[in-house]
């Protein structure tokens, strides 16, 4: 495994694991299979409603506790200073341990001020030995690092794939001192990524999957990626992307595949973030019924 170091000399696994979308009941074998794998990042969130889980596999892997890099995320609905550190607290009960490696900011929107102030006090007591935010543009980003903060946010967690590769917010991120992180480097499958001429021919040149191309041209632009799979031969096939490089031509190839526009949404728009609204609800209900 490869490392980066952040802005606050902690040193992160540039490939990690990503539980979105695992259910709560097949997220332990899952993370005991990625960290068997060897993976040492593993990446949750408020949101996913698996956090338990995850510790739950910390504390069966056998992995000293040092060696792991564990990452949650808080959702809109706790933020404001005062709800964001008590959820905070909570994620770490449910995660089971003494400190979480890294929490984000799930998303641009709500009172991400005051919860940001949370996560720099709860920082500066060890708690919690690195902070960062998810999804925000750069425009926020900049914002967040001039004007909202005692400390610059180590990590910004974007969508990033081959048709939405995020140059100009990787040029701004890295001016503001922040490390970037993707989530979604297939793109979910969208617009028939796996059979696309372009990244097909690279895989064969270099005998890889497309998904080991996508992987290592995130690498190499050193980029912390994350990956999702329930299937341990595919865990072990998206780690297996360190033997080998690609050259200038592949990456000018797959430079040529981006268009610049995410696959999902767009967080500038009114209409998503009245949708990130309805979804607040929504989860907000799910967290109620796990209490």
């Amino acid at each position: 495994m490869q490392y980066l170091t952040l802005n606050n000399g902690i040193k992160m696994p540039i490939l990690g694991f990503g539980v979105y979308q695992i259910p709560p009941e097949d997220t332990e074998q899952a993370v005991l299979d990625a960290i068997s794998a060897g993976y040492r990042l593993i990446d949750t969130a408020q949101s996913y409603f698996n956090e338990k889980e995850v510790g739950e596999a910390i504390g069966k892997c056998g992995v000293p506790r040092e060696e792991l890099f564990i990452t949650t995320k808080v959702w809109i609905e706790n933020y404001g200073y005062d709800k964001c550190k008590s959820s905070v607290l909570e994620s770490l009960e449910k995660l089971g341990l003494d400190y979480i490696d890294l929490v984000l900011l799930h998303q641009p929107f709500a009172d991400y001020y005051g919860a940001y102030k949370a996560l720099e006090e709860l920082y500066e007591d060890g708690i919690i030995k690195a902070i960062g935010v998810s999804n925000f543009y750069p425009d926020r980003l900049t914002d967040i690092c001039l004007f909202g903060r005692k400390i610059i946010p180590a990590i910004n967690q974007v969508e990033i794939n081959p048709f939405n590769a995020q140059y100009p917010a990787q040029a701004n991120m890295e001016k503001n001192g922040v490390q970037i992180s993707a989530w979604a480097p297939f793109g979910e499958g969208k617009d028939n990524i796996f059979t696309n001429d372009t990244l097909v021919g690279i895989g064969e040149k270099h005998n890889k999957t497309v998904a080991q191309v996508i992987l290592r041209w995130l690498l190499q632009r050193s980029i912390v990626v994350l990956s999702k799979s329930t299937h341990k031969e595919r865990m072990e096939e998206n780690i297996d992307v360190f033997d080998f490089v690609l050259d200038e031509e592949d990456m000018l190839e797959i430079m040529n595949l981006d268009k610049s526009e995410s696959l999902f949404f767009n967080h500038q728009d009114p209409e998503v973030v009245e949708l990130f609204n309805d979804l607040v609800g929504a989860i907000k209900k799910q967290m109620h019924n796990e209490k």
